[in-house]
């Protein structure tokens, strides 16, 4: 069985200013952990981090079915697992198959979220991308052990993990494209009203790319390498990471409440943030094939 790693082309730069920005200092290895870091930083009291996790929870109150919540999350874990058998599946057989069934539970939870209101919630509740709240929102994610614990149990190791904060953290001025709805500003070249939720497009269209991929690599069989069956599988990997990670802060609504307030505000934050710096990724590494990474054409 293949194994897959989100952490593949994590680099040793990388984990440094993932360290530098949350103000721990670098090993002398440069091997930076989730583990390492939840063991050097502290927690900073943040009134705001909290008053919106608060909002969120009393906006969404009664809501949510926890029941579906519940089993279409587990049903998300069991397609993380199911990720080698499918790397080793390769090219799907059919237009519409292998990665559909992988995205198949995040549709049923999508679709769930979408018509009880839960992504205008994240939208008039959470602030946009900037470099300061992506910092708060890494510092919260590092110190969460229960989400921490819960990405274990699907299968993402240390590095994994760290490959994910490495997503949110290093990214802010990509982030920061990503603007919420209902602060577009005026005058663009297109109708705003329009324009879904920031959290509903970044699960949405995490959800789209990985169900295309069955038609774009049935399509192109004969330009797919295995590099690109590799990157495939890994960026789906973390958008469904990503979105285990929403998906977990919102059982946290109906369930035992086991995230603080400012947590459940970095779970929220981060699961979007992995989902779109993931299917930006993915868009480059597996859909762009290019002459100098396709595989060789047999009619030259």
């Amino acid at each position: 069985m293949t194994q897959i790693s989100t952490a593949s082309n994590m680099t040793v730069a990388e984990q440094r200013d993932l360290a530098t920005a949350l103000g721990v200092d670098t090993p002398r290895d440069g091997a930076v952990t989730w583990e390492l870091l939840a063991g050097q930083i502290e927690s900073r009291s943040d009134s705001t981090f909290a008053s919106r996790g608060e909002a969120i929870r009393a906006d969404l109150a009664g809501q949510l079915d926890r029941a579906l919540i519940e089993r279409e999350r587990e049903n998300v874990a069991d397609e993380i697992r199911r990720l080698p058998d499918v790397r080793d599946i390769g090219v799907p057989d059919d237009p519409k198959g292998l990665y559909t069934a992988v995205a198949a539970p995040g549709w049923r939870l999508y679709d769930h979220l979408l018509e009880v209101g839960f992504f205008e919630s994240l939208d008039e509740n959470l602030p946009r991308f900037t470099a300061d709240h992506v910092e708060t929102t890494t510092r919260e994610l590092v110190l969460a052990d229960p989400l921490s614990s819960a990405l274990d149990d699907v299968g993402f190791d240390e590095s994994e993990k760290t490959a994910l904060l490495i997503d949110v953290a290093n990214n802010d001025e990509r982030l920061a494209r990503w603007v919420p709805s209902n602060q577009i500003p005026t005058g663009v070249e297109f109708e705003t009203e329009t324009v879904p939720p920031l959290h509903q497009r970044a699960m949405g269209g995490a959800l789209l790319w990985i169900r295309g991929l069955d038609r774009h690599l049935w399509q192109n069989e004969v330009m797919i390498t295995d590099e690109i069956l590799d990157d495939a599988v890994r960026y789906v990997k973390a958008m469904l990471g990503g979105l285990f990670v929403s998906v977990t802060a919102a059982r946290d609504l109906v369930g035992d409440g086991q995230f603080t307030d400012e947590q459940l505000t970095a779970a929220l934050t981060a699961g979007s943030a992995v989902q779109i710096i993931s299917q930006e990724e993915l868009l480059h590494s597996a859909f762009y094939i290019t002459d100098d990474v396709r595989a060789p054409s047999e009619l030259r």
